[in-house]
């Protein structure tokens, strides 16, 4: 071995592009399957598949993940809808495989794909319906509470 050879592999090293780190279990990529875009064309919410789990992103942190992905594209088009009531463009794309799957949980039901999502669409309404009525209630009970002095407090005296 010459006294050369040790600062010519050297060289050699640095001049080949750096190859990153094999990891063992590393992440597979996210397909998507559904996206939630506003009316700049800006990505709001999305549901992936990586491997076999359904990821949900919103503001572009992962809310969630499940093993259904419909669900989630109910709560995607309740807040389109949501979205669109309050005076704003969205659109909600989803995939073929996304629709067939759809389609599929709908003829075992008897509905066609629209009516099924449209009852749990409407499922995330109801709830919210429910919801501001119980925080209405509560805000009313505490107003209440406010005016009424508590059972073991005096009078104030003159």
């Amino acid at each position: 071995m010459s006294k050369q050879s040790k600062a010519k592999r050297d060289k050699r090293k640095k001049q080949q592009p750096r190859r990153p780190f094999a990891r063992l279990g590393g992440a597979q990529p996210v397909q998507n399957h559904a996206v939630l875009k506003n009316e700049e064309g800006v990505v709001v919410a999305a549901i992936g598949l990586q491997g076999s789990e359904w990821l949900l992103a919103i503001g572009g942190q992962t809310m969630g993940n499940a093993d259904n992905p419909v669900p989630m594209l109910a709560m995607l088009k309740h807040l389109a809808n949501v979205q669109e009531k309050e005076g704003r463009k969205v659109e909600l794309e989803y995939s073929a495989a996304l629709q067939q799957m759809i389609d599929d949980l709908a003829a075992d039901e008897g509905k066609t794909a629209e009516e099924y999502l449209a009852a749990l669409v409407s499922e995330f309404e109801n709830q919210q319906d429910e919801e501001d009525a119980e925080g209405a209630g509560e805000g009313l009970g505490e107003a209440a509470e406010a005016e009424a002095p508590e059972a073991g407090e005096d009078k104030p005296q003159a």
